[in-house]
């Protein structure tokens, strides 16, 4: 008698623990795993994973919830996800990465963001890399603001000349502009699953 025994199980991505600790550094907190897959099946995907936050047998409108959780709790939540189990989720929270190769057409067409050749290690990139713009985006606005009160203030308190309000005016532009370079730095795109990356407070949520 031939006895034969298949077995099915879920396979971690190869950059897996390397994105979870990635976005963990970024973060400050470990990614959640939210699953609708049992609770066994799940915890042992999150150990290979490095996720110690596990909460499984989820249905998607359980993930919604612990979402918008996190979100009263002044929590800004950045989900990822591929299934159409993980759209509600993705649509809650304040920014849904979508993995796109695996990914379901809803969850596609629900997420801000999709990951087009669908590996994790761009996602602690993107997060890095949107921080640095909007760290960019915030200093621009300060030294704009700073050469243009500094004109008005000489010009209500003595006589500024023309020629110096334009070049003053001007100047600011080109600080800025060689400013916003800065993000055309190779460093600027530097993987944090391969190199280092600054810590920050945002967490992060991976639904399954």
């Amino acid at each position: 008698i031939a006895v034969g025994v298949i077995g099915l199980a879920d396979r971690l991505r190869p950059d897996a623990a390397a994105t979870v600790a990635a976005l963990t550094d970024l973060t400050g907190h470990t990614p959640v795993l939210l699953t609708g897959d049992n609770e066994r099946a799940a915890r042992h995907l999150a150990a290979q994973a490095g996720i110690t936050d596990v909460r499984a047998g989820l249905l998607p409108e359980d993930k919604v919830t612990a979402v918008r959780e996190w979100e009263h709790e002044g929590r800004r939540v950045l989900v990822v996800g591929d299934g159409v189990n993980d759209a509600p989720a993705l649509a809650a929270a304040h920014t849904g990465i979508a993995m796109g190769e695996a990914g379901s057409d809803l969850a596609l067409e629900t997420a801000d963001a999709v990951v087009v050749r669908d590996e994790l290690a761009a996602i602690p990139t993107v997060v890095a890399l949107s921080r640095a713009a909007r760290r960019l985006v915030v200093q621009n606005l300060v030294i704009a603001g700073v050469f243009i009160a500094a004109l008005v203030a000489w010009d209500l308190i003595a006589t500024l000349p023309l020629p110096l309000g334009v070049a003053g005016h001007e100047g600011s532009t080109v600080v800025v502009g060689l400013n916003g370079l800065r993000l055309l730095r190779e460093a600027a795109w530097k993987n944090p699953v391969r190199g280092g990356a600054p810590r920050a407070d945002v967490p992060a949520e991976r639904p399954a």
